[in-house]
């Protein structure tokens, strides 16, 4: 046989031994299907009785925070911290940050103290809700508010008629406001002009006329008659100022 006959009958061996044992690999033992059965089922799983801590180890971890809580609650007589201690420390990273688990753990340490991870887990998630429930209180008030406050300014139809005013001679009412405005504002005008040096000017051309006028002597009386001459009563004259009747004396004829 030669050697390259010989490379491939062991190439094949080699091949073969390797598919024996991944199909043994493949075939899951009992206890590998039981622990996957509860991890499929997980969410039905209530008291977990005298099971195996190492069992839980495989099966919890698969579980949500309401899952756990649940089946802790529902193991009575039966401490599973040791377990699920480290999974509601993952619950609380999960929900509330790395920092708020370091802050948690610092402080602990320095008040040398140990708290259960649910516990504290607990408390957080309380604390938020309350936080968040007067979150929601406030702003119910601040909308309750704004709400009173835009109804306050709409407007709104009366059903009753306020009665008739009725307009007051002496005064009273927006009429009487407009003529008392008008009035000062006439008044206040009326000072500033009095002030001015226009009305200064003015005021002294009265008193110099004033003065004038007292001064001036009494005009006298005439008759209201025509004379004529030397004081007496001129009668009407016709043409030439002859007098009607010489006129009629120079008409007549010599005799």
């Amino acid at each position: 046989m030669s050697l390259q006959s010989q490379g491939i009958v062991i190439a094949k061996q080699r091949d073969l031994a390797n598919m024996v044992l991944s199909f043994k690999k493949k075939i899951p033992t009992l206890l590998e299907l039981c622990i996957q059965t509860a991890i499929d089922n997980v969410r039905y799983i209530g008291d977990v009785g005298e099971t195996d801590i190492y069992l839980l180890k495989d099966i919890l971890p698969h579980c949500t925070a309401d899952q756990l809580m649940h089946i802790e609650n529902s193991s009575e007589g039966r401490d599973l911290s040791e377990v699920t201690d480290s999974l509601w420390k993952r619950f609380y990273e999960r929900h509330f940050g790395e920092e708020s688990v370091n802050l948690v753990s610092k402080r602990m340490k320095a008040n040398k103290v140990v708290f259960k991870w649910r516990l504290l887990y607990e408390a957080k998630l309380k604390e938020r809700d309350d936080l968040q429930e007067k979150s929601v209180e406030r702003l119910t008030r601040l909308f309750a508010a704004a709400d009173a406050k835009k109804q306050s300014r709409q407007i709104q139809l009366c059903s009753k008629i306020p009665p008739s005013r009725k307009r007051n001679f002496f005064g009273g009412g927006p009429c009487n406001n407009y003529s008392n405005v008008k009035g000062n504002l006439m008044k206040k005008a009326k000072m500033e002009y009095l002030n001015s040096h226009e009305a200064r000017v003015h005021q002294v051309m009265r008193k110099n006329d004033l003065k004038r006028t007292s001064l001036t002597p009494p005009s006298v009386s005439r008759s209201t008659k025509p004379t004529g001459f030397l004081g007496k009563t001129s009668k009407p004259t016709g043409f030439l100022g002859k007098t009607s009747a010489s006129t009629s004396k120079l008409n007549k004829p010599l005799s």
